[in-house]
C-alpha cells in the first residue's frame, strides 16, 4: 500500500487561513474592495483572491491610493495585471485632492505625498461606499501593527483606536458596523516577508521588475538610496551616483529607498532577506524611520 501524506505546509496553512478570511468577507459585509498598489503583499492577496472565488471572478473591486509619485515600472503592472483579471480599478488620485483643496501639498527638500494618502483613501472608502477594505499589512513589519487585529474596526471618522478593537477569538470574527464605520482586514496578518517570498515562488507568481538588482541612478539621504526623479527634492550635497540596487517594498518614490543587491532570482532574494536582520521598512521607509510611533500614529489617522 502507498503511504500517504498528510502534513500541511506552513504555506498551505497561512494561504487557507487568508482564504478563510476573504470569504468571511465576501459573505458578511456588502461593498468590500481590495487595495491593489502593485506591490508584493497586494499582488499575493490578489493571487489569494483568485483561489478563493475560482472559477468566478474576483467579487469586488481592487483599489488603489496614487501618489502621482509612484515607480512607472510598478503603475504599468498594476495596470497590465488588473487587465489579465478583468477585474474593476478604482484609482483614488492625490492629485485630485491636492486640486481639490482637501489636502496641502508639502515643500522642501524632504517633501513627500505619502501622508497625504489618508484623506484620499478616506474619501474613496466613503465616495464607493466600502464597509470593508483588504489591506496587506503584516504584524512582522513594525510594533504598531503587530498590535492589529484581522477584522481591524475603524470608527466613521476612518480612525482606529486601539482600546476599541474587538476580540478576535478562534477563527471568529465580529463584522457588524453600523453605517459610516468600516473594516479593514488583514488576510496576511500572520505572514512574513519571507513568506511571501516563499509563496511567490511556489506560486511562480509575476512581480514588478524593480524588485530584482538593476542598475539605477540613486543619491543617499540618511544612510538610505532614494531614486533620482523629477518628484524628489535633491540637494547640492546629495550627488547622484549609479549602483546595483532592488527594492525590497515599493510606494511612494519620495520616501522609499532601495538596497544595494544583486538578488535577480526569487532563490536569492530569499536567501539575502533569510539573513537579514532588519525590517523591510525599518530598511526602505524614510516616513517609519522617524520613530517607533510612526506607524502607529499614521494609524490613528486613518491610513493603515
Amino acid at each position: 500500500m502507498l503511504a500517504s501524506d498528510y502534513t500541511t505546509s506552513q504555506l498551505d496553512v497561512l494561504e487557507a487561513e487568508a482564504i478563510h478570511i476573504m470569504r468571511e468577507v465576501a459573505a458578511e459585509f456588502e461593498r468590500p474592495g481590495l487595495l491593489f498598489s502593485g506591490g508584493k503583499d497586494s499582488i499575493v492577496m490578489v493571487r489569494i483572491a483568485e483561489k478563493a472565488f475560482w472559477p468566478a471572478p474576483i467579487p469586488f473591486p481592487l483599489m488603489h491610493v496614487d501618489t502621482g509619485h509612484n515607480f512607472p515600472e510598478v503603475i504599468d503592472f498594476r495596470d497590465r495585471r488588473v487587465a489579465e483579471l478583468g477585474a474593476r480599478l478604482v484609482v483614488a488620485s492625490v492629485q485630485d485632492s491636492i486640486d481639490a483643496g482637501r489636502v496641502v501639498e508639502e515643500t522642501g527638500r524632504r517633501a513627500s505625498r505619502n501622508r497625504l494618502q489618508t484623506t484620499t483613501l478616506l474619501d474613496a472608502i466613503e465616495e464607493n461606499e466600502f464597509d470593508a477594505v483588504f489591506g496587506g499589512a503584516r504584524r512582522d513589519e513594525e510594533k504598531a501593527r503587530a498590535k492589529e487585529r484581522v477584522f481591524s474596526f475603524r470608527d466613521d471618522f476612518g480612525q482606529w483606536d486601539p482600546k476599541n478593537q474587538r476580540p478576535e477569538l478562534w477563527n471568529l470574527y465580529n463584522a457588524r458596523i453600523r453605517k459610516g464605520e468600516h473594516i479593514r482586514v488583514f488576510p496576511l496578518s500572520n505572514w512574513t516577508e519571507l513568506d511571501i517570498w516563499d509563496y511567490i515562488r511556489r506560486e511562480e507568481i509575476e512581480i514588478p521588475s524593480i524588485y530584482y538588482a538593476h542598475t539605477r541612478t540613486v543619491f543617499e539621504r540618511d544612510g538610505m538610496l532614494l531614486a533620482d526623479s523629477e518628484v524628489v527634492s535633491r540637494g547640492e550635497d546629495e550627488p547622484t551616483f549609479e549602483t546595483v540596487v532592488r527594492y525590497r517594498t515599493v510606494g511612494d518614490m519620495t520616501c522609499t529607498g532601495a538596497v544595494q543587491s544583486n538578488a535577480t532570482t526569487v532563490e536569492q532574494i530569499i536567501a539575502e532577506i533569510a539573513a537579514t536582520r532588519i525590517t523591510e521598512r525599518g530598511a526602505t521607509r524614510a516616513d517609519d524611520r522617524a520613530s517607533e510611533a510612526a506607524m502607529e500614529d499614521r494609524k490613528k489617522e486613518g491610513y493603515f
